[in-house]
């Protein structure tokens, strides 16, 4: 079998290695980039952090900050505007999922022309683009290493997935010190999100040797940590093991693809404004529960990459016990039900067939080890809604 493996060109990892910054750019011959970052990040000085070094370094500053949580067509339009205005010959990702997944999206409209929804798989974003350099500030997304990026359309009210070459990022610096000050709420979401990123790649049919190795790794650094720095966010270690399982997660799920869980998790956070890895994180157990029959073994594995089987123990029983472990991580780590987080069951129940329509037309359920009907995908919505 042969497999088709990308990633960053170059990554930085560990502690400090922000620092860094102006070399990777001079390496990549960066002069003048434009930095896309959040107003959070502007406003409490946090974007120093990348900024600062950058100044020392003689290297002129530019920022677009104006990104919004979940990424949009027009916040992406807007950017684009400001990059052909400005003499830039690089971009810079610098915060969360949003930034990030903003500055792949400028770099592919700006290269490709046209509206953000030419993109949308199953086009793909190969162009040559602008080098990208991304640096997170959370441990979950793991765009620093995919080759995906997801906008809105707010005329359509859609995520739109969007993959390609273009949307890799050139390098990445992955700074586990960066999310020393990310609250609890934010930590348990994005962390989340990134053991569904390994735990889907591990069981996608598009699953290859690489992308296993990089799964299996992630969610053994993931699985232990994730409640002990949601307890403790000041807790270094546990900081540092999430930070590179998030990347090793990104690494896998962009060389194997997700599966149902983000298919349905899209339109929920399309349609109602949840959190990604909240939106995740509350179909996640139920979602597990309906694959497991199509993928037994690799459900089990998964259990024993996250220590919570033993290598003697059979399929059914650690299966079993991966299904258990994710209803007490959403329990344990405050993950409400959308019931619970306030959304309205009249169009919760009015919508369900579109947000089916949407997760399926994603391509991402197709890898899912059990392929769903729209009928059964209305349905795990249903048992979602309340738990």
């Amino acid at each position: 079998m042969i497999t088709s493996i990308g990633a960053p060109r170059l990554m930085e990892i560990g502690g400090g290695s922000v620092a860094r910054l102006p070399a990777v750019l001079a390496a990549l011959d960066i002069r003048r980039p434009l930095v896309v970052s959040d107003p959070f990040l502007v406003k409490s000085g946090m974007i120093d952090r990348g900024l600062n070094p950058l100044r020392e370094a003689g290297i002129p500053v530019h920022v677009f900050s104006d990104t919004v949580s979940d990424p949009t067509d027009t916040v992406v339009e807007a950017g684009v505007t400001v990059l052909r205005q400005g003499d830039f010959d690089g971009l810079i990702g610098f915060g969360g999922g949003s930034p990030m997944d903003t500055a792949k999206a400028i770099a592919i409209l700006a290269a490709g022309g046209g509206k953000m929804r030419d993109w949308k798989v199953p086009a793909r974003a190969d162009m040559r683009a602008l080098p990208l350099v991304c640096v997170p500030t959370t441990a979950g997304t793991g765009s620093e290493a995919t080759r995906f990026t997801v906008i809105t359309d707010t005329e359509r009210d859609e995520k739109m997935l969007i993959a390609g070459l273009a949307a890799l990022p050139t390098a990445a610096i992955v700074d586990w010190e960066l999310t020393v000050g990310v609250p609890p709420r934010t930590t348990a979401d994005t962390g989340i999100d990134s053991l569904t990123h390994a735990l889907e790649a591990l069981v996608s049919r598009r699953a290859n040797p690489f992308s296993d190795a990089q799964a299996r790794a992630a969610m053994a650094l993931i699985a232990p940590n994730l409640r002990a720095v949601y307890a403790d966010g000041t807790n270094a270690a546990a900081r540092e093991a999430m930070m590179l399982g998030a990347t090793l997660a990104g690494l896998a799920f962009s060389n194997a693809s997700v599966a149902l869980v983000h298919g349905m998790s899209r339109p929920v956070g399309a349609h109602f404004h949840v959190p990604h890895g909240l939106s995740n994180a509350m179909l996640l157990p139920a979602v597990t529960r309906f694959s497991l029959p199509a993928a037994l073994p690799r459900y089990a594995d998964a259990a024993r990459a996250m220590g919570i089987a033993s290598e003697a123990e059979g399929d059914q029983s650690a299966a079993a016990r991966l299904v258990a472990e994710l209803e007490a991580l959403n329990r344990e780590l405050a993950v409400p039900t959308p019931e619970a987080y306030g959304i309205d069951k009249a169009k919760w129940d009015a919508l369900l067939p579109t947000m089916a329509e949407q997760a399926l037309a994603s391509g991402s359920p197709g890898n899912n080890p059990r392929v769903p009907t729209a009928d059964e995908i209305v349905g795990l919505y249903r048992q979602a809604w309340a738990g």
